[in-house]
């Protein structure tokens, strides 16, 4: 498993317990027996052991690879949807089941799109006037939401020469946002 899939696991494993609401049990019967995936073959019964976050197969069973092979589609999209953009696009990498799961889910890319929005608002509406998938509109704004944002919270605010912004990216932006900055800028 490459380090990328570990990190991208362990932000999926948190976005879980938050999706779902935790894995404290209420009682000792639940703390036995927490989920059970039916599939066409011998169902394989999951425990979840009190205390401890992994799932264990019971015995003579096979485990399941990952939680997207045992849960619902749409629960596993709920989970996805807890991530940041980032999170969710190294969690695509991470394997073919994830990877179909999140690239067909417009739900999770119109999340992230409504954040950027926030700061791109003419950009993202403009993009859905022209037919655009949340996904498409999220990879075209996104970094230039971040760029705006840090222009207009007066990041760049005190540059002196353009040495001071290597190593930063930055993106073309239009006359229109160009105004606002300037006019942020103004009022400071």
């Amino acid at each position: 498993m490459k380090l990328s899939s570990l990190s991208s696991s362990a932000g999926v494993f948190l976005a879980t317990r938050r999706a779902v609401g935790g894995f404290t049990a209420s009682s000792s019967t639940q703390s036995d027996s927490i989920m059970q995936h039916v599939c066409g073959r011998t169902p394989p019964v999951f425990f979840l052991c009190e205390g401890s976050p992994a799932l264990t197969a019971a015995e003579g069973t096979a485990p399941p690879r990952n939680f997207a092979e045992t849960l619902p589609t749409e629960m596993t999209v709920r989970i996805f949807g807890e991530l940041d953009a980032a999170s969710l696009c190294s969690a695509a990498r991470t394997c073919r089941l994830w990877h179909q799961i999140i690239e067909q889910s417009e739900q999770l890319w119109r999340k992230q799109c409504l954040m950027v929005r926030a700061i791109c608002q003419r950009e993202v509406d403009s993009d859905r006037r022209h037919g655009l998938s949340w996904k498409v509109i999220l990879v075209r704004n996104y970094i230039r939401s971040r760029v705006k944002k840090d222009w207009l919270i007066g990041r760049f605010s005190h540059v002196r020469s353009a040495d001071e912004l290597s190593g930063r990216k930055l993106t073309p932006l239009d006359a229109e946002t160009w105004g606002e900055i300037l006019e942020a800028e103004l009022d400071r």
